[in-house]
């Protein structure tokens, strides 16, 4: 069983148990704070790494797959392709709202749908590295992975969209087959 999850049924199975700790069923703690702790400090210490070795934005670039993938330094101050642009204090209230949200209705959320826990952690920990760098760095969201056609992100933004995609379509193929399965009974 994951703790912090209520589970009703056998989706989980194939992670090993871990020791409960005392707010288990009430806070974000077991496999999915996990994940949240693991992609929260992925992306700050990839963004950390890139700062670090290039501290102006823009000046230097590393070339992985000709006209396909590079790491750049670049600083985002909107959301994903800027949306809201110079609101960082707006984007990283909202954040702060969405994580409060996921923490506070973790016990709902997981009873609804354990399958859920493991996806809304990563999301909570890509929130948090998103907004630890909207409240606190003016340049805004260190941005450096690149492909040709696309913009500039890291770590946490991938964490969100992946989480997001994959509740999006879990829910999807989940409401498809109750109804098979209520048009089988009826």
């Amino acid at each position: 069983m994951v703790p912090g999850v209520i589970r009703q049924s056998n989706h989980l199975t194939f992670l090993p148990p871990v020791k409960h700790f005392p707010l288990s069923k009430t806070a974000l703690v077991g496999w999915p704070g996990l994940c949240a702790l693991v992609i929260f400090l992925l992306d700050q210490f990839t963004k950390f790494l890139v700062y670090h070795n290039w501290p102006t934005p823009g000046e230097n670039e590393i070339v992985l797959i000709p006209k396909v993938l590079k790491l750049v330094h670049w600083r985002n101050l909107g959301a994903a392709w800027g949306i809201l642009a110079g609101r960082p204090w707006l984007l990283g209230l909202l954040s702060l709202a969405v994580a409060l949200a996921i923490i506070l209705y973790w016990k709902t959320i997981s009873e609804k749908e354990p399958f859920y826990a493991i996806p809304c952690g990563i999301l909570l920990g890509g929130i948090l590295g998103n907004m630890i760098d909207r409240l606190f760095f003016p340049l805004g969201v260190v941005d450096f992975i690149r492909f040709e056609y696309w913009p500039a992100f890291n770590v946490a933004d991938s964490a969100i969209s992946c989480s997001v995609v994959f509740i999006i379509f879990y829910e999807f193929f989940r409401t498809k087959r109750a109804a098979g399965e209520k048009a089988k009974k009826g």
